[in-house]
């Protein structure tokens, strides 16, 4: 009562002052570093760091081969891995047309089908392949998703063996076969394709094995960023909402789903940095709105839009089965 006749405020009003003081800074201080991250952080010397090759799988569409071309471009000679010769060869020889001084070379997996021995084996052989080989650089870019949104029961044996084989197996076991060269030489960067639908959405129901398998590859990457940092090596997740691929059925950019180009130019350089980030601008802002809204409002929209879009493809497999 005293400090209220001297016009002092209570004890109560200045801790709630200071209080909101600090969480007016720490904001601050985030957004601060999120735009020098976003726009001003430079890229890492990617070949002077962690070694001359790349790894880049899942080389031949979309964010895959957008990497290869600017991985190419920051100085990396190129090890592109996918399952067609036809397109290896392609991709192989639009880039040595660009006459970045990259050295190129091709290895034939595919991380599903069930010839030529088992996936360990397969992934064996490109891991003997690297062997003697300075891989600076892995880029586990592989991966699938639905053809559409469906109910978890409607998800097919064939759709899920293959969701399961490239988002979960053939990260883990591709990892296990270039880690040992890069702990041997003391340096190496690893950069995991993940996903903010498993990340920045609280839920993306109908995609139930997508985002599962993604979340693993979040997992994985943080754990193995602790494990190895003391190595000298660099694990990351990258976790982009939508780029216009075929993966994501968008054919044109848009100012939220860039191209593969635009959104490769925004992950070079972010590799070597933070365990997980979202390295394109719209993303992260699109996932600081997406935090901000509650979240059974949140499961509700995304519900409701994957039901649309179940309902459309849905409709389009009927139309080529009555044909």
């Amino acid at each position: 009562m005293a400090c209220e006749e001297h016009g002092q405020p209570p004890a109560w009003a200045l801790a709630l002052a200071a209080l909101g003081l600090l969480v007016t800074a720490r904001a601050a201080a985030r957004l601060a570093l999120w735009l020098y991250a976003a726009f001003l952080r430079p890229a890492r010397p990617l070949r002077r760091r962690y070694g001359a090759w790349a790894v880049v799988t899942g080389a031949t569409d979309g964010i895959g081969r957008a990497l290869a071309f600017r991985l190419a471009a920051s100085g990396l000679d190129l090890v592109l891995v996918g399952r067609s010769p036809d397109k290896l060869a392609a991709v192989s020889a639009e880039l040595k047309s660009k006459r970045l001084g990259a050295q190129v070379r091709t290895f034939v997996l595919d991380f599903v089908a069930d010839g030529d021995g088992d996936l360990a084996a397969r992934v064996g052989k490109l891991g003997e392949f690297l062997r003697d080989l300075d891989v600076g650089v892995l880029v586990n870019n592989v991966g699938a998703s639905y053809p559409y949104a469906r109910y978890f029961h409607e998800v097919d044996e064939e759709l899920a063996r293959k969701l399961i084989r490239l988002n979960v197996e053939a990260v883990t076991r591709v990892t296990h076969a270039v880690l040992p060269g890069m702990v041997e030489r003391g340096r190496g960067a690893i950069m995991n394709m993940g996903s903010g639908a498993s990340a920045i959405m609280p839920s993306d129901p109908l995609y139930t094995l997508y985002v599962a398998t993604k979340a693993y590859v979040d997992q994985f990457s943080r754990c193995l960023y602790v494990e190895y940092k003391s190595k000298g090596i660099d694990v990351q997740c990258q976790v982009p909402i939508q780029v216009a691929t075929k993966l994501a059925s968008i054919r044109k950019p848009t100012f939220l789903a860039p191209s593969p180009e635009t959104y490769a130019r925004a992950a070079v350089r972010y590799i070597g940095y933070e365990p997980q980030c979202t390295p394109y601008w719209t993303h992260a802002l699109v996932g600081f709105f997406i935090s901000l809204v509650p979240e059974p409002i949140a499961d509700r929209m995304f519900l409701n839009r994957n039901l649309k879009i179940r309902t459309k493809g849905r409709a389009k497999d009927a139309r080529k089965k009555a044909q």
